[in-house]
């Protein structure tokens, strides 16, 4: 995959970007362990559990940026940032349990430990009290994205189960799945920045636009990577999507182009779950150039994402959009 990605570096990497905004993204840490309270136990136990076992933390990131980079200085991207954290963590949560998972970031997934039940109620905690944050800000504008987001993005639950155990899942309805699931959440999160610096309709569209392919492009890769890294590069276990079913790009991919014996067993796969066929399966990923298809298609998205960010002023913060972009193709994990 890597050869692949490899491009000109033209931007801060991640970690000049962690750098860049080390003040802002402690603030936010801060907030979130701030809003995390409440009194009944399990919630601040649990939840606490949640935002303290790791994560890139690259939606909170995406609104921080987009702020600065449309100009914007006030304190309302601090608190966005929380409110964007808040639920994709709530995601987080209700995914494990409909996907029945019991490894993220390489622990424990809160519903094995606390139950589904818990896990559950927690999140639609987190997402109340994004919505509580999300209303102090008071702009309607905001309050419009970000309840439009929540909507599209349980729609893409809905699709993808829909998907699973499906082996003729097309590529359209599989980024479809993406673009509702994924990507929303980190399309609104650029345009939250552009909202807050009172950019025009025209800026705030390409905003969102880059956060679209952003998202798409992180996916694409996340999609990849269960087949082609490690447990302990990734946090969580090699093969779950086939465990679960899921219809990948790289499985879509290696069903177009693997011979009639491959296909039959990717296809048994999909319709069964399980990882009994985990290695021929990864066989004829490999043998079909699938991983490299699925990167291919990621590092298009990422480009895309760039080509969007075109009417932005130069400058670190420009840099650093940029740098997010690179990021969601190069990494490992």
């Amino acid at each position: 995959m890597q050869e692949i990605l490899e491009k000109q570096k033209v931007s801060l990497d991640i970690e000049d970007i962690r750098t860049l905004l080390r003040a802002e993204t402690q603030a936010v840490d801060r907030l979130i362990l701030e809003r995390l309270r409440s009194d009944v136990a399990l919630v601040n136990e649990l939840g606490r559990y949640i935002v303290d076992s790791g994560g890139k933390r690259l939606r909170p990131l995406l609104v921080l940026l987009a702020a600065r980079a449309c100009g914007y200085q006030g304190h309302d991207h601090i608190e966005l940032a929380a409110v964007i954290e808040f639920i994709h963590t709530a995601t987080l949560l209700h995914d494990d349990v409909v996907d029945a998972s019991d490894l993220r970031r390489g622990n424990q997934t809160a519903n094995a430990i606390w139950g589904n039940e818990a896990a559950v109620l927690v999140g639609d905690f987190l997402y109340s009290r994004a919505f509580e944050m999300m209303v102090g800000v008071g702009n309607m504008r905001i309050m419009e994205i970000l309840s439009h987001t929540t909507n599209i993005i349980a729609e893409g639950e809905v699709l993808q189960l829909l998907n699973c155990h499906n082996p003729d899942t097309s590529e359209d309805h599989y980024r479809n799945v993406i673009r509702y699931k994924t990507a929303k959440l980190f399309e609104a999160s650029a345009q939250l920045g552009a909202v807050l610096g009172r950019q025009s309709t025209h800026t705030e569209q390409a905003l969102a636009r880059f956060g679209m392919h952003l998202g798409t492009a992180f996916q694409l890769i996340d999609d990849a990577l269960d087949y082609g890294a490690s447990a302990s590069d990734i946090g969580k276990n090699i093969g779950d999507d086939l465990a679960e079913g899921k219809p990948t790009l790289p499985l879509i991919h290696a069903m177009r182009h693997g011979t009639p014996e491959q296909v039959a067993i990717i296809r048994a796969a999909i319709e069964s779950g399980g990882l009994e066929q985990i290695d021929t399966v990864r066989e004829a990923i490999e043998s079909t150039q699938a991983i490299a298809y699925t990167a291919q298609s990621a590092q298009q998205e990422a480009e895309l994402a760039i080509e969007a960010l075109a009417e932005l002023p130069a400058g670190p913060y420009k840099e650093a959009l940029y740098g997010l972009a690179e990021f969601s193709v190069n990494r490992s994990y």
